[in-house]
């Protein structure tokens, strides 16, 4: 271990994320009464320019209007090439009440891109004496922000999640599908003439992980377009937790159960965990560092592993 201890991710249940468009305020309360662990109100791709200004407004008002519970409550604001963003952060900052927890960045390419949104965010919050800071979440959408992921993981003190953006991210690399998330049927392997289809999003995931568990940022799995498709949605799902992703977006209501039974550690992994940890002061009390659990090895490594099952699983059933 480095003598520079990496940082722990903020403690916040955040095994989805439901996303609703401002322009749609019937479906706020919904979304509130949804299980849900992030509520993401937005204001970008799924608004139209013309519905801006009124979907700023009905997000306003809905976030002191209406009882979120203990949920994360986030905006999506425009991006910053658009003329929509410093209205997006000011009247937010301005109008809306200490009920919001954190402003989602699209779109990010560097840290400066953070930087400029943090200075007009702390602007608004001195001038307005506000006492509660706003957090960010920012989404990897592009080839300038994967390459410089390691840097906007550590660009503000703000920063606490980070969601990788497929549809964008694709369009930004030149990749060659329409589909938003999943295996892509090009992308395949050939073994004695079978194909074996692969992750085109793992490396940019690993990458994302990586920099946000150096930084104690947050690492989140984005969108799945296809959502008729529950078991496509499940296995890339799965494939994110494995990686250490802790959620994923959900587009469409269905999509949210399905995030919390794959974010939540089962029972089982969460017994075997306990068992782990059990077996390993049984070891140390016998002044060994490792011990045998059901045939294999289990080390002082193995404990870390198991203490990451066990705190995501009394996280979550404390929220």
């Amino acid at each position: 271990m480095s003598f520079r201890i990496q940082p722990a991710a903020p403690a916040r249940p955040n095994r989805c994320q439901l996303f609703g468009p401002g322009a749609r305020p019937a479906l706020f309360p919904k979304m509130a009464a949804s299980a849900a662990d992030v509520i993401n109100l937005d204001l970008e791709d799924s608004v139209a320019p013309s519905d801006k200004d009124a979907a700023r407004a009905n997000i306003i008002q809905a976030i002191s209007e209406i009882d979120w519970g203990n949920k994360t409550l986030s905006v999506r604001i425009n991006g910053l090439d658009t003329p929509y963003w410093y209205r997006d952060v000011v009247d937010l900052l301005e109008q809306a009440g200490e009920r919001l927890d954190q402003i989602m960045i699209p779109k990010v390419g560097c840290a400066a891109d953070v930087y400029a949104v943090d200075a007009l965010a702390t602007a608004v919050e001195t001038a307005k004496g506000r006492t509660k800071k706003i957090n960010f979440e920012v989404i990897i959408e592009s080839a300038a922000g994967i390459a410089h992921v390691e840097e906007i993981a550590a660009s503000s003190p703000r920063l606490v999640a980070m969601s990788l953006g497929a549809a964008d991210f694709a369009a930004s690399m030149g990749m060659q599908t329409t589909g938003i998330g999943g295996t892509q049927e090009n992308y395949y392997m050939l073994r004695e003439g079978v194909k074996h289809w692969s992750d085109p999003w793992h490396w940019a995931q690993a990458a994302i992980v990586a920099a946000c568990r150096t930084h104690g940022v947050l690492p989140v799995d984005g969108p799945f377009g296809d959502f008729s498709d529950d078991d496509g949605f499940r296995a890339q799902a799965l494939r994110s937790a494995t990686l250490g992703m802790v959620g994923k977006w959900a587009i469409h209501p269905k999509q949210v159960a399905l995030a919390n039974e794959v974010f939540t550690p089962s029972e089982a992994a969460v017994t075997e965990a306990r068992e782990i940890l059990a077996a390993m002061e049984d070891a140390k009390a016998r002044g060994e560092g490792a011990t045998v659990y059901k045939g294999r090895l289990v080390d002082i490594a193995s404990i870390k592993q198991a203490e990451v099952i066990v705190a995501q699983a009394e996280l979550i059933a404390g929220k």
